[in-house]
């Protein structure tokens, strides 16, 4: 058996379609597994499309077809040898010729394709070629064929929900429009004999005494050129083995084994991660047990058992996620692909983001159903860090198709999925897709469709059909949002009481104070918009734009600035959300930096209800934690790796303990959240203080909070009763926790504009930048960013009462003047927005709610 790559020596060229000209006559050097793009930028026939208005410059290219082709010499096959042509992934609509043979026309950016070359295996070149036909055009003859069908964001220009394509190839209120064509995965020429392991599939789990099973499914395929025999497959881990034979024309087998007082894999925060090597081994038993095998499998595994619990109560239907019997409180981020030239991401991008999700207290990772299966370093990755994955399949916020080829195409893509995502202990949670009952219940499709087939099927039948027969060890989830088992006659797909619940009123309609207005049984989408960090923008918005974007009255109105930023009414809806906290700022940097807080201030105002009210509420997944291009978007992280201040937001919000002033029963309190195995015995300090840090009152408690566990404590009337809500604030201290509240917005609060004095000086590695605070600061934050563009800060959105000290430390490579860090638009605070110019926010274009509830219609639907 042996396996040879086939990445080199492949050359790109159009085949057809209206491409500029220098491009349309050249045959360039192909980068396997890559893009067309990615191609074209390296041959230089291309401006990079993440920069400047450069998406709008290839625009051309959607209509394109595309040829690769190499030379192919197969060596001549043994008479019991099997040679087959690999494929493990074409984005999308392409046929595959080897010298005059058509081997595969395929339509399915997420499947792999196996292809039987034995019968050019003799020496001679050939041609290996792959066609790429437009996957816009394909997926328009799909329109014309089945009828369309209504989708949100690019979905009435652009069908993705007719075509297996990622879905946001085709562009997302957060994304570019680029519509990929390539081989995106590997290719490899495999050489076996007698039989191969077709499929393993294990099946992992921990019994309540401790003991590990795994239960290996095993599918062999016998090569068909010499009679078939026994086979003996063998399977070990963690010191457990066990074997058996296949018989004459068997072609199935499962082994069980169990590993007693096996060390049970937890969610990070929760325990430690063991993994255990899994190997599987195939031989022929008649060449006796010392022969070479005829194939091996091998991944690492880990122990779990996982639950999801979904009874009813008095507050509705729960949803609570158990790893191991223990209830987990979900800190969430939605993952989207991480880059949108998908093939430029390399297993060190994702450990470093998912690293960065760690550093923020998150323990759920989402793949969102709009994207792709991530790789194998993507869940391995998982695994290793005791990340929790819940995977979409992928079906996002659109009408489905459930014609064939697509309900066929869908299904052997989830089959292929679940079969190779079965080893990873991460992965915790199906999911049937994002938004569609929703879609269907509110956003005009049912009128639209007339009786069309929408995807109901997929989500309620062939899905869980699906995850039934091949991975019972985990939950399925018809839809997020959406109740498992309950159909939207029974129960609102959005029904914050029941099941999954997405929250976009509030990036929609409504300020985010709303986010406090529900209890949701679980939050799987929330979010709101910030500007990414200056770096990015000067180096990939407004470097690219001549410096009309600086040099603008209003920038946000500039077109390059607004091609990168694709949400609907995206700059009119910061304005509003900004104006009642912060004001909205006149001069463009301040308005940069008042979207950027305001973004963080969000979501850790829903981050703090949310965890308020475990296990009521039992989860929250912030939208969203990356980008995949320079843009103003939810992401916590901009596409250049750069951390936006929201990303301190979250960490503070998600961490272990938190402190947070919350509601009860009308009234003021301080929620103690404790998501640790350890009671927390806190002495609270409780104090109401002038914002230049005069006590007014003050009172001590002791707080005992049970492990795991929320403890509220009633403020009392002395410190809640504000004399004069513009000059006085309610401060909490517990260990090294504070937070500072105020009855009145940041616009009322009488903030002083120059409150923040500071000195910096260089420490080896970077340098030191020292707050103090002449009275009440809030949210100092430094964007390090503007001096170095490795620079990271250790923390940011420091609030100080009056007299407060606080240290941040800058990581940078760079050599600076230590002044440069304390420069006005470096060193800021919700202070300082205070003394700038403002205007007043652009009225919405949003059409009126259709009911009494307010819904989205089709715009910021994740």
């Amino acid at each position: 058996m042996s396996d040879t790559t086939l990445h080199d020596g492949w050359s790109l060229r159009v085949a057809a379609g209206d491409a500029p000209d220098p491009i349309a006559a050249a045959t360039v050097p192909a980068t396997v597994p890559g893009t067309v793009h990615t191609d074209l930028l390296d041959a230089g026939l291309i401006d990079d499309p993440f920069t400047g208005d450069g998406e709008a410059r290839v625009r051309w290219m959607w209509d394109v077809d595309w040829d690769y082709r190499r030379e192919l010499v197969i060596a001549p096959a043994a008479t019991d040898e099997r040679v087959d042509l690999v494929i493990e992934g074409l984005d999308t609509v392409a046929t595959v010729t080897l010298g005059d043979r058509v081997l595969a026309e395929t339509a399915n950016m997420h499947r792999s394709y196996r292809l039987d070359v034995r019968d050019e295996a003799d020496g001679a070149p050939r041609d290996l070629a792959v066609a790429f036909m437009s996957a816009t055009r394909y997926a328009d003859e799909q329109v014309e064929r089945l009828g369309a069908r209504p989708g949100a964001n690019s979905a009435s220009t652009a069908p993705f929900t007719h075509i297996r394509k990622m879905a946001c190839s085709f562009g997302w209120d957060w994304g570019p429009d680029l519509r990929t064509a390539g081989i995106w995965r590997p290719v490899r020429l495999h050489r076996w004999r007698t039989a191969r392991l077709a499929v393993v599939r294990p099946l992992a789990d921990l019994r309540p005494d401790g003991v590990g099973t795994v239960r290996v499914h095993i599918e062999i395929e016998r090569s068909g050129l010499v009679p078939d025999g026994d086979l003996r497959v063998r399977a070990e881990v963690a010191g457990a083995f066990a074997e058996v034979v296949c018989g004459a024309g068997a072609d199935a087998v499962v082994l069980d084994l169990e590993v007693p007082d096996a060390p049970a894999w937890w969610p990070v925060g929760y325990g430690a991660q063991p993994l255990h090597d899994l190997t599987v081994t195939l031989h022929d038993d008649g060449a006796g047990r010392d022969g070479e095998p005829l194939d091996t499998f091998h991944r690492r595994i880990g122990f779990r058992h996982v639950e999801l619990r979904t009874e009813a109560d008095e507050h509705g239907t729960g949803f609570v996620l158990e790893v191991n019997r223990r209830p987990i409180q979900v800190r969430g981020v939605n993952w989207i692909p991480d880059d949108h030239l998908l093939t430029r991401l390399t297993r060190e991008r994702v450990e470093r983001r998912q690293d960065q999700a760690i550093a923020a207290n998150v323990n759920l990772l989402r793949v969102w159903g709009g994207g792709v299966y991530e790789s194998r370093d993507f869940y391995e990755a998982a695994d290793e860090r005791g990340l929790l994955v819940w995977q979409d399949f992928l079906l996002a916020c659109g009408a489905y198709p459930e014609e064939e080829p697509l309900r066929s195409e869908i299904a052997a893509e989830a089959r292929e999925h679940v079969t190779r995502l079965a080893p990873h202990p991460s992965l915790v949670i199906w999911n049937g897709g994002n938004e569609n009952l929703w879609g269907h219940e509110d956003w005009g499709w049912k009128e639209r469709l007339a009786g069309l087939t929408w995807g109901e099927h997929h989500a309620r039948v062939l899905l869980p059909g699906i995850v039934a027969e091949l991975d019972p060890t985990r939950p399925y989830n018809d839809n997020s949002p959406g109740t498992p088992g309950r159909a939207p006659e029974q129960v609102h797909p959005n029904d914050p009481d029941h099941g999954t619940h997405h929250q976009w009123q509030v990036w929609n309609r409504l300020d985010y104070t709303a986010y406090r207005d529900d209890v949701p049984r679980f939050c799987s989408e929330f979010g709101f918009q910030g500007p990414p960090t200056s770096r990015t923008i000067a180096d990939h918005i407004a470097a690219a734009d001549g410096g009309a974007l600086a040099d603008a009255p209003d920038p946000r109105h500039d077109p390059v600035w607004l091609l990168h930023q694709k949400a609907v009414d995206g700059n009119g809806k910061l304005d509003r959300g900004m104006a009642p906290h912060l004001g909205v700022p006149a001069r463009w940097e301040d308005w940069l930096w008042a979207g950027q807080l305001n973004q963080a201030r969000a979501l850790a105002h829903a981050i703090g209800h949310y965890r308020s009210w475990w296990p009521r509420t039992a989860g929250a997944i912030v939208w969203q934690l990356n980008d995949c291009w320079p843009v103003t978007s939810w992401a916590l992280i901009d596409s250049l790796e750069r951390r936006k201040p929201a990303w301190y937001a979250v960490r503070r919000a998600f961490a272990p303990r938190l402190l947070e002033v919350v509601e009860r029963d009308g009234a003021g309190a301080l929620a103690l959240v404790n998501d640790t195995d350890e009671p927390w015995a806190a002495r609270v300090r409780l104090t109401r203080e002038s914002v230049t840090g005069e006590v007014a009152a003050a009172v001590e408690h002791e707080c005992d909070v049970a492990p795991r566990a929320v403890g509220i404590l009633p403020l009392p009337a002395s410190v809640a009763d504000l004399a004069d809500p513009t000059r006085e604030v309610i401060t909490a201290t517990a260990d090294d926790l504070r937070v500072v509240h105020g009855a009145v917005e940041d616009v009322d609060l009488a903030l002083a504009p120059d409150a923040l004095a500071a000195t910096a000086r260089a420490v080896p590695g970077g340098y030191e930048v020292t707050l103090r605070a002449r009275s009440l600061v809030r949210d100092a934050t430094l964007l390090a960013d503007r001096v170095a563009a490795d620079a990271v800060v250790d923390d940011a959105l420091v609030t100080l009462p009056a007299g407060a000290t606080a240290t941040l430390r800058v990581s940078t490579t760079a050599q600076l003047d230590p002044e440069e860090l304390l420069r006005p638009d470096v060193l800021r605070s919700a202070n300082d927005l205070r003394g700038v110019p403002v205007r007043e926010p652009a009225p919405s274009t949003l059409p009126p709610p259709p009911g009494p509830t307010p819904t989205p219609t089709i715009v910021r639907t994740a």
